[in-house]
């Protein structure tokens, strides 16, 4: 997108409106979001929401023919964490299916308008010399 391209301008614009106005079902998918994992073994499965939080664990009853408390917690805690990744994973498609890339709204990095750090640096002591101009005349 050029700097000075209109048509580009208001594309970007009806495409943020459209982002928008996706945002409560963008919301209510995410919020219904679940991300499941089943460990190596096959003895336990967790099922987490979208803040990943624990909404399921089942555990196999043969986990009780070789008891190991530390073995079975190590166990839920990585397939939680397997849980977790995926449902982060299915949030991060729903998002970004429905808010436009970075560089369709900025450009490609080397040709992304100056950002607010960059513009201050640039008219650093503007004011000042446009107050003292003023007061000089």
């Amino acid at each position: 997108m050029g700097a000075t391209d209109p048509s580009a301008f208001l594309s970007l614009a009806q495409e943020l409106r459209r982002s928008l106005g996706d945002a409560a079902e963008t919301q209510r998918r995410v919020l219904s979001v679940t991300g499941s994992a089943t460990s190596p073994d096959g003895l336990v499965t967790v099922v987490v929401g979208p803040r990943g939080q624990l909404v399921d664990l089942r555990i196999d009853p043969r986990v009780y023919r070789r008891p190991n408390a530390g073995a079975l917690a190590a166990t839920i805690l990585a397939t939680a964490r397997a849980a977790v990744e995926q449902a982060v994973e299915q949030t991060r498609e729903l998002v970004d299916a429905r808010l436009p890339k970075a560089d369709d709204l900025l450009g490609p990095r080397g040709q992304r308008p100056p950002g607010v750090r960059e513009l201050m640096r640039a008219h650093d002591g503007d004011l000042k010399r446009i107050m003292d101009a003023d007061r000089e005349s």
